[in-house]
């Protein structure tokens, strides 16, 4: 089963993910030519990769490379220093499928002919939710994240992020157009229902505080906040809010409902624990190659506005209980998960005591792969048998 908090299995000591020794500098040969090119000279032979060399056009070396505010050549992948996000993206392109490989037919028939009406206002709402977020989460990475990056091995897993975010975004329109529900009244509803709206603004106010054109990184309150925004998407909105936010329709699985859109979600869910994952790790890479120093009460305020815009969306979610599930089961477990995610960071637990109301949800979340070939198109991503979870 997934590891969920180190879903490749990687640890944080192991050799082959510890940045390269630093390297004395290499001496400079004398060029051999008799007069200096004016210009860097494209054509590669010997005489020419000395000449470069001579005007200071050295390889990149791995040691010089930072998550930001780095000044070697972006466009240089290798050397790798951090060989582990190489290994993200590298795994990450074994999750291959697309949510016309899942079958819906049963879920058709479960939303028209037995959810109670409350099933259905969790249903709908969830849907709500996911569909604005996922687009929030992709703009994050997309328009905020990724051009500050100065190792391209960090870009490209953050480019395939965008890609599945995007991917996750069909998803949920694709559940919405097969059950036949109102898409323009589904997508509008996070304007309209306030506990839904909550959220989104929470999450809108850290996007938009990072994409201003004038941010300058080199300065330590922006940075600062910069780091609190990626943690914050990265622990919290994908791998607190997403991670919490998919277990209503996996209440329902349990019961032998809704099974294609919850195995969707499983789908996604992997992906998910992926980007929480990579995301934790980026900041504290940052936090170490910069030497930042959060502030605490900036943190808790962090917590605690989320933990609120949660319980508010898990009351309005669950205004009754649905068997087996209810809003207190729902907020208790965001606190549970909150813990979860500290310890990954190397923080102070927000919530001391939060107990697992969902014990669970870490293996519902996992893909089943006893499936039929003719129940299902796929018995899990195309290539998953070379998956490493553990």
């Amino acid at each position: 089963m997934m590891n969920w908090d180190d879903p490749l299995g990687m640890g944080e000591n192991k050799e082959e993910n510890k940045a390269p020794e630093a390297k004395k500098p290499a001496v400079k040969a004398e060029p051999t030519v008799a007069a200096e090119p004016t210009a860097l000279t494209i054509n590669v032979t010997p005489e020419n990769t000395l000449n470069n060399a001579s005007k200071g056009v050295e390889p990149v070396r791995a040691e010089d490379k930072r998550v930001v505010n780095g000044l070697t050549d972006v466009n240089q992948l290798a050397p790798f220093k951090y060989p582990w996000a190489w290994k993200f993206f590298l795994n990450a392109n074994k999750n291959h499928w697309t949510p016309l490989d899942v079958n819906m037919t049963q879920d058709v028939h479960d939303y028209n002919k037995t959810l109670t009406e409350d099933e259905k206002h969790v249903y709908q709402n969830v849907l709500s939710y996911l569909t604005t977020s996922d687009i929030l989460a992709m703009r994050n990475i997309g328009l905020a994240v990724m051009e500050k990056m100065t190792a391209p091995e960090l870009q490209i897993y953050q480019a395939r992020q965008v890609y599945e975010e995007a991917l996750h975004t069909w998803t949920y329109q694709h559940c919405i157009e097969t059950i036949g529900l109102d898409q323009g009244e589904i997508y509008n509803r996070y304007r309209v229902v306030p506990e839904i709206n909550q959220k989104i603004q929470v999450a809108n106010r850290r996007l938009d505080s990072i994409m201003r054109p004038n941010i300058d990184l080199n300065d330590k309150d922006e940075l600062e906040n910069f780091v609190l925004a990626y943690m914050f998407f990265g622990a919290i909105f994908e791998g607190c809010w997403f991670y919490n936010g998919f277990s209503p329709i996996f209440a329902l699985q349990r019961r032998g409902l809704m099974k294609g859109t919850a195995e969707q979600l499983q789908y996604i869910m992997r992906d998910e624990v992926m980007h929480c994952s990579f995301g934790i790790r980026v900041v504290k890479q940052i936090i170490e190659e910069n030497d930042v120093k959060l502030d605490p009460a900036k943190i808790r305020d962090m917590w605690d506005e989320s933990e609120a815009a949660e319980s508010g969306y898990a009351k309005y979610l669950l205004r009754r209980p649905i068997l087996g599930y209810s809003a207190e089961d729902h907020s208790e477990q965001f606190r549970y998960i909150a813990n979860r995610r500290a310890r990954q960071l190397g923080i102070e637990e927000p919530f001391p005591g939060a107990e697992c109301t969902l014990p669970w949800l870490d293996e519902q979340s996992n893909l089943r792969k006893e499936k039929n070939f003719f129940e299902t198109r796929v018995t899990e991503y195309q290539t998953g048998g070379a998956l490493s979870w553990d």
